[in-house]
């Protein structure tokens, strides 16, 4: 499911902006499955609770504060560096290399950036392991978001006041809906990354965003033939 991408909407991009987990790899990978797993038990052990009762506390945190990261500062005042590495301490071999990904990013004129509520060193090793890593020129992370995360509008305007990435020569690729409204307001366009073969009962309830559905202009399962048609209409215009 690729919504083909109108030649004249990317004509003149020249800033591309990634979400990490989901987006820069497919979500049946189940990459992120892990970090969701080491994420309950960091919360089990700290609050001392079976692994169901600590998946839902959870889950509260992440819809109550963005992320559980955030949650966890705020309710219970954990050390970020503590629980980023932790949670971050993952299997990485899974992950297949993707040329056909690497090759289509490489061919995008302009600059590259990787925007995650993830850290460094885990958006570091995923594209590494992905064999895209030196495609992008950086990587803004939670870290350099002050911990904040996304969908705030702090946390972009920090992003693209570093950066200068913003309005009709920019775009962005995210897979939750909610993380695409301030690019779209911003003018950027917006592309949503969902699961192949995506159906909506695919999709966690606290994952679904519903009412965002106008700050999406596209929609794709397979980032790299979405890139592929855009490297293509770019080639032909």
């Amino acid at each position: 499911m690729t919504q083909a991408p109108r030649p004249e909407e990317f004509s003149d991009i020249n800033n591309w902006v990634f979400d990490l987990d989901n987006t820069l790899y497919p979500h049946h990978s189940n990459l992120f499955a892990q970090i969701d797993v080491r994420m309950t038990s960091y919360v089990s052990e700290l609050l001392e609770l079976p692994c169901e009762d600590a998946r839902a506390v959870q889950k509260q945190l992440y819809r109550e504060y963005g992320t559980t990261l955030n949650g966890l500062m705020a309710r219970h005042g954990i050390d970020p560096d503590d629980f980023l590495q932790k949670v971050h301490d993952i299997d990485y071999s899974h992950l297949e290399p993707d040329p056909a990904l690497g090759a289509e990013i490489r061919k995008l004129p302009g600059r590259k950036f990787i925007f995650t509520n993830g850290d460094r060193r885990h958006a570091e090793r995923t594209a590494r392991q992905l064999g895209i890593l030196d495609h992008f020129d950086d990587i803004f992370d939670i870290v350099a978001a002050d911990l904040v995360p996304k969908p705030a509008r702090e946390t972009y305007d920090k992003f693209t006041a570093l950066h200068r990435v913003a309005g009709a020569d920019s775009v962005m690729f995210e897979d939750l809906a909610r993380n695409l409204s301030v690019p779209k307001a911003l003018g950027m366009t917006t592309v949503l990354i969902v699961p192949r073969n995506f159906e909506p009962t695919f999709a966690e309830i606290w994952e679904q965003d519903p009412d965002k559905e106008d700050d999406v202009d596209y929609v794709t399962d397979d980032l790299a033939a979405f890139l592929e048609a855009v490297n293509r209409g770019r080639a032909s215009a």
